[in-house]
């Protein structure tokens, strides 16, 4: 994915995010403050403002100030947890026009590993890691198998639409839903359908890119 390609993914998620506001919003009211989509939406706005002062630099640049705009505009415990994946992906990404596949595999894998030690979070407790964690995996093992990365990232795109439904019959031991205890049993994380919601636009890009090249 070429810089410009990273561009794209960052709106076309700001896009998919603005569109899915009020769902996101009705998934965090049922277990958690009401205001996931909002709050996304918001930073996810702010973002794309600064998008076009951005075009000439890295992808390490871009996605730094990505996840510094997000950790500044967006509430609750997402824009921490969004804006430390999109730091650790630029870290892994600085000075780079471009990423292979496994350069982006390894990218975000290191968000993930953010994430998750950030939220002192693992799989099954109905947080966005279980989106991105079968993501990153799904992702790698298409690689791995020689599919190009348009193509993985479709695969990691179903996984993560997998891992988004199968918090529904979980029950959160983690954030504001944790709190609900047996209540939380019966619902869509909202952060995990955010998170898949920026694996699928990720996916978009690069078939888009592909099919323009």
């Amino acid at each position: 994915m070429t810089r410009d390609d990273i561009v794209d993914w960052i709106r076309r998620y700001a896009a998919a995010v603005a569109a899915q506001k009020q769902y996101l919003t009705e998934l965090d009211a049922a277990i958690g403050d009401g205001d996931h989509g909002i709050n996304m939406d918001r930073g996810m706005s702010e973002v794309c403002a600064k998008l076009d002062g951005l075009s000439e630099r890295d992808i390490g640049a871009i996605l730094n100030a990505v996840g510094m705009t997000l950790l500044s505009k967006v509430g609750g415990a997402a824009g921490p947890l969004y804006g430390t994946l999109f730091m650790r992906f630029s870290k892994e990404t600085a000075g780079k026009l471009e990423l292979t596949g496994g350069e982006f595999a390894a990218a975000l894998e290191a968000g993930l590993t953010g994430i998750q030690q950030r939220g002192s979070a693992r799989r099954g407790e109905k947080t966005m890691v279980d989106s991105l964690a079968p993501a990153v995996d799904a992702l790698r093992q298409a690689l791995d198998s020689g599919l190009t990365l348009p193509a993985a990232l479709q695969a990691a795109a179903a996984a993560a639409r997998t891992g988004a439904e199968m918090t529904i019959p979980m029950q959160a031991t983690k954030g504001r839903a944790s709190y609900l205890g047996p209540r939380s049993v019966g619902h869509k994380d909202p952060g995990a359908t955010s998170a898949q919601l920026l694996i699928e636009t990720a996916a978009g890009a690069a078939s888009g890119a592909a099919a323009d090249s």
